[in-house]
This record gives structure tokens, C-alpha cells and sequence, in this order.
């Protein structure tokens, strides 16, 4: 029988609450602080995406959390550049701020886990692969334990986007040095 008489929104709501429950397992049986916990580390993980793959992402998940997901998204041009785990966990920490007092680190494992639950494997992988490895850490095993033959890959990236940026950095002041001169 139908709740809402809409089938979509029947099962939107049915998924979500199975995600909520999933949640509520691990971090205790309030089912808005789990809602919270949902939408704080969706957020900033949608933010640290490139944006194809936020879109991607977006499109696996169900249409309530995929409206939670994409609430407060201002501009699609901007990623945050986090790279630091202590960076991703603070934006989580601040979307929290209005609820009880939560772990922020088992809150992020926890909605990563579920998502690794549900949305297709190859999109979960997929999004870990793009997550610096300090921020892909908290995804469950095996993508958090690096994902095979791509662990190498992102480190050198990230290690050759990081010499770029000190390069560029010595570069502007060694200008500076020698227009002060």
C-alpha cells in the first residue's frame, strides 16, 4: 500500500530510512541526528569532488539524500582543495554544530560506509580514487586501504601537484626579492 500515493516517493523514503537506520546502528538511535550526520559529511565530501564526479556521485544516490546532497551547493566551479583529513573533519564538525556532540571521524567512516553499501561499486571506487589519501583513508576496506594499483598513482599526483605549488611559491618570491632590490 501506498504511503504518499507516489511510488517514487515511496521508495525514496523507504531507502532512506534503511540509510538512516544504518547510521542510527552506529551512532545512536536518533534519527535527526543521523539525518544531520547524512547531510554534514555529504556536503563537504560534494565539495571536494571534481565536479563530474560530484555529479555522478549525486545521481546514485536516492532522491531525498540526493536533495540533501546538493543542499547549500553554491558554485559548481569551486572544489575545495582539502587535502588533510583534520581539514574535511572540521567541515563536517561545522555542519554538526546544531546537533548533540558527535565523533566526527566515526560519523564521516560511517556515511562512507554506507555509501560504499549502496551506490555501485565501481562509483564508490571511483570516488575514493579522486580523494587525496589522507581524506580516503576513512572510506571502509578495501578503497580506504588503497584502492589496487591506484594508491601509487594518487600519491604521486598529489605528491607532483604539491612540488608544482612550492615551485610556484618559491618562484613569486624570488620575484618579490629581486623587484625589492
Amino acid at each position: 500500500m501506498s504511503t504518499t500515493g507516489l511510488d517514487v516517493f515511496d521508495k525514496t523514503i523507504q531507502t532512506t530510512n534503511i540509510w538512516l537506520d544504518e547510521i542510527m546502528a552506529r551512532m545512536g538511535p536518533d534519527r535527526q541526528v543521523a539525518w544531520h550526520i547524512l547531510g554534514a559529511v555529504l556536503r563537504p565530501l560534494r565539495d571536494r569532488l571534481p565536479l563530474d564526479d560530484a555529479a555522478h556521485l549525486g545521481a546514485q544516490l536516492p532522491l531525498l539524500v540526493r536533495g540533501l546532497y546538493y543542499d547549500q551547493w553554491h558554485s559548481p566551479s569551486t572544489m575545495n582543495k582539502d587535502r588533510h583529513q583534520e581539514e574535511f573533519l572540521a567541515r563536517v564538525e561545522h555542519g554538526l554544530r546544531d546537533t548533540r556532540l558527535v565523533n566526527v571521524h566515526d560519523a564521516a567512516r560511517t556515511v562512507f560506509a554506507v555509501l560504499c553499501k549502496h551506490v555501485a561499486p565501481g562509483q564508490a571506487e571511483k570516488t575514493a580514487r579522486v580523494l587525496p589519501a589522507e581524506i580516503r583513508a576513512l572510506w571502509p576496506m578495501p578503497l580506504g586501504g588503497q584502492p589496487e594499483g591506484v594508491a601509487q598513482e594518487i600519491e604521486d599526483k598529489e605528491s607532483a601537484e604539491a612540488a608544482q605549488d612550492d615551485a610556484k611559491r618559491r618562484a613569486r618570491q624570488r620575484a618579490k626579492e629581486s623587484a625589492g632590490t
